[in-house]
């Protein structure tokens, strides 16, 4: 799968995209991911992305010309979507990740400033999306929190197929064909068994020292919760 990342400031994505599973999957060819320089397609001498708001206002707006031509540009694949990052979108959820695992390509365009003139998402974007109801500087951080979900469901980007199939805010079927339940993952212990905390011994639930398999798949059913 390719991402291709526009955005003004390139080198926040340095440390991120060489670090653990990101890296290994790129290593693997499991994903290609390249990061743009938005001022790239500008068209002026000073390489300018933003310009005053129409009708006043704080701030400055990134401009649809330079991001129109990034996308055409960028857009190699027949399975693409291309997104841009805003407030307002849409809420990223588990269910959006793999609904975006199955394309090709993702195009993801990080706004900044005061934001990106709404003809961006009107009529170059597919889809506007938001990672939560509050604000960011940019949308450096919400691509890389896309484009780590979504890698991670890829096949062979995570090393026990089990850590993708029994995990948290999967969709498992209802009680009728046409229901879906949310699933919450159980919790998790690992050693010490004992540990102080706040000056009490916090220790880990007895059932998952047992070895008896059954019984801990059933303190796992019982501790998941599933919300219609």
């Amino acid at each position: 799968m390719r991402f291709d990342i526009i955005t003004i400031f390139p080198n926040i994505f340095k440390n991120f995209l060489n670090e653990a599973l990101i890296a290994r999957a790129q290593k693997k060819k499991i994903v290609k991911i390249n990061i743009h320089n938005l001022r790239k397609w500008t068209m002026d001498n000073h390489k300018t992305v933003d310009d005053r708001p129409y009708g006043g206002g704080a701030g400055m707006v990134m401009m649809v010309e330079p991001i129109m031509k990034a996308v055409k540009d960028l857009k190699k694949r027949k399975k693409a979507k291309v997104i841009v990052f805003s407030a307002k979108g849409k809420k990223f959820d588990q269910a959006m990740a793999r609904r975006f695992v199955k394309l090709d390509q993702l195009i993801l365009i990080c706004g900044r400033y005061e934001g990106i003139d709404e003809r961006v998402a009107e009529y170059v974007a597919d889809e506007e999306v938001s990672i939560g109801d509050y604000v960011l500087f940019g949308g450096e951080v919400p691509a890389m929190v896309a484009m780590e979900a979504v890698t991670r469901l890829l096949p062979g980007a995570v090393g026990k197929q089990a850590s993708i199939e029994d995990e948290s805010f999967k969709h498992v079927k209802g009680i009728t064909k046409k229901q879906e339940a949310r699933f919450i993952e159980y919790p998790h212990y690992t050693r010490p068994e004992k540990v102080k905390i706040n000056s009490r011994v916090r220790g880990v639930p007895k059932v998952l020292l047992t070895g008896n398999h059954k019984a801990i798949e059933q303190w796992r059913t019982k501790h998941s919760r599933h919300e219609h």
